[in-house]
């Protein structure tokens, strides 16, 4: 039989793990910074996520921009691995390209090799620098033998439900891997991501929360944002009930 796909919700708190577990999430991946497409978060966040009971798993990403990664950059994303597993985390989301658009293998397996290292079963998902590579078919063909669990992936395409043909070869490349779709994810786009084969679906439910500042506002930053959009990203509960609901009816 086969298993129903997993729900996973991009989260950056405590709380957003929360709303996500009481509301049908199989699992989270965890960031700081989603707004930047995330970063890598705290120690102390890893460990006050990793006790609201889902499995976490954690975005290893040391700054913004593209995933071309000089060696003291990979070093550093190294050590946080090491962190973010010291700390609880079930897994880790990781990736690196080279400058002519290939997995970085080499970074890749590094990265891996830390996350194994304290000796425990963690998940190894490859994030969405697969989606900026020259092939990301060919390069999820790469993922079996370097032992990764998971690919995140929108088959190439700005969303995952205009990259369907991409997703579904990506799945057929790569034996053994579970290939889960995410980046711009709807509850709508759900039942046709399942039927691409997809084992999983990743969407951050993302809402703005609304300001809490008492005084003035003024600009922080170079993000040209107004007051209306300088603020954070909440989990919103309808959303990750909907594409619970949607899921379940696909699966």
């Amino acid at each position: 039989m086969t298993a129903r796909p997993a729900l996973e919700i991009a989260v950056t708190s405590p709380a957003g793990a929360r709303v996500a577990r009481e509301h049908g999430a199989d699992r989270v991946e965890l960031c700081a910074a989603l707004e930047l497409g995330g970063l890598t978060p705290s120690a102390a966040l890893v460990e006050a996520v990793a006790v609201e009971g889902l499995p976490v798993q954690v975005l290893v990403r040391c700054r913004p921009g593209d995933f071309v990664h000089d060696a003291e950059e990979i070093a550093l994303m190294a050590a946080e691995v090491r962190s973010v597993i010291a700390s609880g985390a079930s897994g880790v989301v990781i990736g690196a390209l080279t400058a002519d658009g290939a997995l970085d293998t080499v970074a890749v397996a590094r990265l891996a090799e830390a996350a194994r290292a304290p000796g425990r079963p963690v998940d190894i998902t490859l994030h969405r620098a697969i989606d900026q590579s020259a092939d990301p078919v060919a390069t999820a063909a790469l993922l079996p033998s370097l032992g990764l669990t998971r690919v995140l992936t929108s088959g190439g395409a700005p969303a995952a439900a205009d990259g369907l043909a991409a997703i579904a070869a990506m799945a057929a490349a790569a034996p053994g891997v579970q290939v889960m779709a995410g980046g711009g994810v709807r509850p709508a786009d759900i039942p046709a991501l399942i039927s691409a084969g997809v084992a999983a679906v990743h969407l951050s439910a993302k809402a703005r929360a609304l300001p809490r500042r008492g005084g003035k506002w003024i600009p922080l930053g170079a993000g040209g944002a107004s007051a209306e959009q300088d603020t954070h990203f909440v989990t919103d509960p309808e959303v990750v009930a909907e594409a619970r609901r949607a899921v379940e009816a696909a699966g």
